[in-house]
């Protein structure tokens, strides 16, 4: 079977692969890197001789990170965001995409025409600054979620996958006298699950990187997010506003790359377990538009 597949290989074939996996070093190089300057001792950090595996092995910066209630309470808070923020997509999204999949709706090219209209044209920062200050959420978890509540391009997904439904499913249900509101929950919504995923996933990485709506929004820095702290620290180079105190046997560098590590765990836990639906739920929704 191996050797058929070997003989069934071109040129062309075995270019385009050594191309990916120079590609993949690329990117995953950066990310492994990372991950090995968070366990290298100082000396070694120092002198650049961290290339391809961790030397003078430590978890030092870790401990360092989880002594100190400031990364901790900036993780805790985009936890919060996020699972917030995808609880409130899920559900907007979910509730606007069904009538929008309704043929019978009136209305309805009207409606998809303003909501897509969206998709190329903002308000602009400023407007939505003062239209989120009018409402008094400044400084508040809602200014991050109510503001991204629906993500036109996430809802278009769900009303097609939607609308990939049977028809006869509805119809059945209208006969035995089931309302609408009952057709949604008990039938459109269990049978979306991969759609759901799907989203779900683009909700939670939008959420879980997001840096700019926090930063313009939250005054407070003990409501700050890991990616903001994250930018000061990267950027600014500010571990000391953040009581990071550093031991002599610890280098900055090996604290920001642990920190770094630290936040991207919950993306590399939850992407594998999504990621079976992820594809399922894209070829679904795209079967009618």
């Amino acid at each position: 079977m191996v050797k058929s597949m070997l003989k069934r290989f071109t040129t062309l074939d075995y270019v385009i692969t050594i191309i990916l996996l120079g590609l993949g070093f690329v990117f995953l190089y950066p990310v492994y890197y990372t991950i090995i300057v968070s366990f290298s001792d100082t000396y070694n950090i120092t002198a650049g001789n961290v290339k391809f595996w961790p030397l003078g092995f430590n978890v030092l910066a870790y401990k360092q990170i989880l002594s100190n209630n400031r990364v901790p309470l900036a993780y805790w808070n985009t936890i919060l965001y996020t699972a917030v923020g995808v609880m409130v997509n899920l559900s907007m999204t979910a509730l606007t995409a069904y009538p929008l999949s309704r043929k019978n709706m009136w209305g309805r090219s009207f409606f998809m025409k303003m909501i897509t209209f969206t998709m190329f044209f903002s308000g602009g920062m400023i407007p939505m600054f003062l239209l989120v200050s009018s409402l008094g959420m400044l400084n508040t978890i809602w200014s991050i979620v109510l503001p991204n509540a629906i993500w036109t391009y996430q809802m278009l997904i769900v009303r097609s996958f939607y609308m990939s439904i049977p028809e006869s499913l509805h119809e059945s249900a209208n006969i035995d006298g089931a309302s609408e509101f009952r057709i949604f929950l008990q039938i459109m919504v269990p049978l979306s699950k991969p759609a759901f995923a799907t989203v779900g996933l683009f909700f939670f990485m939008g959420h879980w990187n997001n840096y700019l709506a926090p930063l313009i929004y939250l005054k407070d820095p003990a409501k700050y997010p890991l990616q903001v702290v994250l930018r000061q620290m990267l950027i600014n180079d500010d571990t000391a506003n953040y009581n990071l105190a550093i031991p002599d046997n610890l280098t900055p560098e090996a604290m920001k790359n642990a920190t770094i590590v630290v936040s991207m765990i919950p993306v590399m836990l939850i992407y594998p377990f999504a990621q079976k639906y992820f594809v399922k739920g894209m070829m679904l929704g795209a079967v009618k538009g």
